[in-house]
């Protein structure tokens, strides 16, 4: 029997997780800071280019988000008409996010920025490193747990 941990510190997948997650998050934010947009903001914005228009819950299981926490992030991309959020016509329950002309403007300015920090982060960390942690933590999003689950 594995004896209990003297500091759960040391042992919280949680606490690591996120104490790397605010200082990538912010390193990413500092960088995209330029052009007015958030790591979070971009993240939505590229997926919204890659993906066309699609549904909140669609968008919310693309970047691993409640749809609660989605539907904020939306609505300051929505006033600065980076994104449109319409009921969809198909089913009026559901609603449908697409993002506008400057919001694909927005996201091409800011993806030199992003792909520098990105390479500044691959140099310091290594690259076949940082493509093991993108790799292990896509599997944490295949454990099982279902955390916004209504």
């Amino acid at each position: 029997m594995t004896p209990a941990p003297t500091n759960l510190d040391d042992a919280c997948n949680n606490l690591a997780l996120r104490k790397a997650a605010r200082y990538l998050g912010a390193t990413y934010d500092k960088a995209l800071a330029p052009v007015g947009l958030r790591a979070t903001q971009f993240s939505i914005l590229q997926k919204l280019s890659a993906h066309g228009e699609t549904t909140i819950t669609s968008l919310a299981d693309m970047i691993a988000m409640d749809r609660t926490t989605l539907a904020s992030n939306l609505k300051p991309l929505a006033r600065e008409g980076l994104v449109t959020v319409e009921p969809s016509a198909a089913d009026r329950r559901a609603r449908i996010v697409t993002i506008t002309a400057d919001g694909l403007a927005r996201m091409k300015a800011a993806l030199p920025l992003w792909k520098a920090v990105q390479a500044r982060f691959e140099e310091s960390f290594g690259a076949d490193d940082a493509a093991r942690l993108r790799a292990s933590l896509g599997t944490v999003l295949d454990t099982g747990f279902d955390p916004w689950a209504e």
